[in-house]
């Protein structure tokens, strides 16, 4: 026996007996070694480990595990096919054994008792307690045998089959995707018992794919029948009296701009010279409240919701299609209900007055950013003189933003030409263009606008509590790092000094790197290092906008915060009393919540879409960036199609044992000192494409 398999079988023996005592001779015994120099070599085991302190010694040559473990409380995470505790107060993650998980599963909070540990070596423990289940529900592949039925889970879940009894089926047909609901899982059983709630359809159908990726993050895939009828009921006449009460903007020059296949347009903007020489320039958003109202059956699914999910092929909408793309939606020639911010910009952009305000108006035009980019570009085209006046003041607004240090995100985003049964032909990358930075801009301004409005009320005025779109600044230690990894590129980063300048630095940066190898990677790493974005009601700014305040007004057909919002900007400007805080960060927390899914559900449909459209690119060989280091392999990026796959350890070549470098983002061959570094340059085959794990086998090539 080899001794580093000694020290770890003996490491074993006494976590799990940890209040017995063992000298020698009985390890050896236990072990089954009876070898006079390996019984020796266990005697300096024991020795050694108590040197260590892993061991206390009760008596000469009697020894008992030093146990200093106690109780730790965290959430069940798996990587790759190993578990582990990432405790809540953020100390070392502890690794589980697959035998001392306790039925634990991916996400759940359970109380873990802790190992003693050698010095220098990971943290390991057993679950004791699971506090809390994060679901018990999940989306797998039926497979029977005979009659026996069990579903399959991604082993990032679990890696225990759900036993289906045959009562339980729900017509499902062996190798298709269902939900399942755990029922039961009994502590000497290895495989939970549960019931099949919903039948998606056959694996690899489109449909069924996209619905369990929704159902995967628990989000919904059909509209309740019942909110549809509600909003089919709702009438869209707009009556003499309403507009009366309303500033009416009908005939001021006013169109939409939206991406050529959507259908819920809820932004216009208009524009008109005034006699005193300034521009006044109206940002005009669906008044989606006037139609549903706090409470309603609509409001309430809204709620739960919180957001619209933008899969690669379709939208999952917030509100019903007849109010989000028909009554709410701003489309041409059509009379519609808005909530405004209506401004006056001098030549230089700068704000002189605005007004927060109800209105009607009628677009005139409906313009794709592709058409309105054209008329940017060659200043030939309907409305070309107002286009390119709101382009210019919107370049105005933008260079002064970055002035502030506003810090210039504009990820590429990866799309796909499908097919009408959802089969990508072709990739294809989505960058700003000029058209959609005009829009951003004014968007940006009505949100900047209101928030400050209500959180900056005047001198001896108390702001009320208001729902913010907050951002923190980056976390110290994630910057430095982050700093510390593109030098090898050549680049330098300044974290520390003042707000203003680090954000210049990370600007400069993003400049930088634009079409080099290392873009997509460093953009990726950058936005990491920063915090995320979320709704509170404690305002701390905006970090990346450089905005003291600022809140989501613009979007209330897709997103609930923007309802919130102008509920909220309507009793305050009839004079309303404050609501109560705790109640609204309960609501912000639930809508930050949601958010977070929706984005974890869009990238996994994206990922689904790049292995489908891998799939029939097996066996070709491709350029690519290493994108991630772990300790069970690399992952590659591909630069022709951004695509993600993993060439495992085993897989590395060069017959050599590589070990995982966390320090230095790399990992390293122990015989040739073969190194396969975080953004490295690598030729990678195709080798297989798993669209139920939804990943990509790669090998060198």
């Amino acid at each position: 026996m080899r001794k580093s398999d000694m020290i770890r079988k003996i490491i074993n023996i006494f976590n799990e007996n940890p209040q017995k005592t063992f000298n020698y001779k009985q390890m050896a015994s236990l072990l089954g070694i009876k070898n006079e120099s390996q019984r020796v070599l266990v005697n300096e085991i024991l020795y050694e480990l108590w040197d260590e302190e892993f061991l206390t010694a009760i008596s000469r040559g009697k020894f008992k595990l030093n146990s200093r473990g106690g109780y730790v409380e965290g959430t069940i995470s798996r990587h790759g096919v190993k578990t582990y505790l990432i405790p809540t107060d953020g100390g070392e993650e502890i690794f589980i054994p697959e035998r001392k998980t306790n039925h634990a599963i991916a996400g759940d909070t359970a109380k873990v008792y802790l190992y003693a540990h050698r010095r220098g070596s990971q943290p390991e423990g057993e679950v004791v307690e699971i506090v809390k289940r994060a679901k018990d529900t999940f989306v797998g592949l039926l497979e029977t045998h005979n009659n026996d039925a069990f579903v399959v889970l991604d082993n990032k879940i679990m890696t225990n089959d759900v036993y289906i009894p045959q009562n339980k089926l729900k017509g499902a047909k062996n190798g298709q995707k269902v939900v399942v609901k755990l029922s039961e899982w009994r502590p000497d059983e290895k495989n939970p018992r549960g019931e099949i709630i919903d039948v998606l359809g056959d694996r690899g159908n489109n449909n069924t794919e996209m619905h369990a990726i929704l159902a995967e993050y628990g989000l919904p895939y059909a509209y309740p029948q019942n909110v549809e009828a509600a909003a089919d009921k709702i009438d869209a006449g707009i009556t003499p009296e309403e507009i009366a009460r309303r500033t009416d903007m009908r005939g001021v020059c006013t169109f939409t701009i939206d991406p050529k296949d959507a259908k819920d347009f809820d932004d216009a903007l208009s524009i008109r010279k005034l006699a005193d020489g300034q521009w006044e320039v109206g940002v005009h958003i669906a008044d989606v409240t006037h139609y549903v109202k706090p409470g309603d059956i609509i409001d309430k699914e809204a709620y739960k919701r919180a957001t619209s999910i933008y899969l690669v092929d379709r939208t999952i909408p917030m509100l019903p299609e007849h109010l989000s793309n028909g009554i709410c939606s701003l489309r041409p020639d059509e009379e519609k209900l808005c909530f405004s911010v209506i401004f006056h910009l001098d030549e230089e952009a700068d704000v002189q007055q605005y007004e927060i305000c109800r209105t009607v108006i009628k677009s005139n035009r409906r313009f794709t950013y592709e058409e309105a980019q054209q008329v940017i570009e060659t200043g030939q085209g309907d409305y070309c003189d107002e286009l390119l006046e709101l382009d210019r003041l919107a370049k105005k607004l933008r260079k002064k933003r970055f002035q502030n240090g506003a810090i210039a995100f504009d990820r590429v985003e990866v799309k796909f030409n499908i097919d009408e049964n959802g089969k990508p032909l072709s990739v294809f990358f989505k960058e700003a263009k000029d058209a959609n930075k005009l829009v951003e801009e004014f968007m940006l301004l009505a949100n900047q606008t209101t928030a400050t409005h209500i959180g900056k009320p005047g001198k001896g005025r108390k702001a009320k509590t208001f729902v913010y779109r907050i951002h923190d600044t980056p976390n110290p230690d994630k910057l430095q790092n982050f700093s510390t990894f593109i030098k090898r590129f050549g680049y330098n980063l300044k974290t520390t000094g003042k707000k203003g300048q680090i954000s210049s630095s990370i600007n400069h940066l993003l400049d930088e790197v634009q079409g080099k190898k290392e873009q997509n990677l460093i953009e990726t790493l950058a936005v990491r290092s920063m915090a995320k974005a979320v709704y509170s009601t404690f305002n701390i700014g905006h970090y990346g906008l450089a905005f003291d305040f600022y809140t989501h007004f613009t979007s209330p057909i897709r997103r609930y915060p923007d309802m919130m919002v102008h509920r909220l900007l309507e009793r305050y400007l009839a004079g309303g009393r404050s609501v109560r805080a705790e109640e609204y960060e309960d609501f912000c927390k639930h809508s930050s919540d949601m958010e977070q899914l929706a984005a974890e559900a869009e990238r996994a449909s994206i990922k689904y879409k790049q292995v489908e459209f891998m799939s029939e690119r097996i066996g070709q060989v491709f350029d690519g960036v290493i994108s991630g280091v772990t300790e069970w392999g690399i992952y590659v990026e591909l630069t022709e199609s951004k695509c993600e796959g993993m060439i495992a350890m085993r897989d590395l070549g060069y017959n050599d044992y590589f070990i995982f470098d966390d320090k230095n983002y790399c990992v390293i061959g122990r015989q040739t000192h073969k190194k396969f570094q975080l953004g490295d340059p690598i030729r990678v085959k195709v080798v297989k494409a798993d669209l139920f794990k939804k990943q990509l086998d790669f090998v060198p090539a």
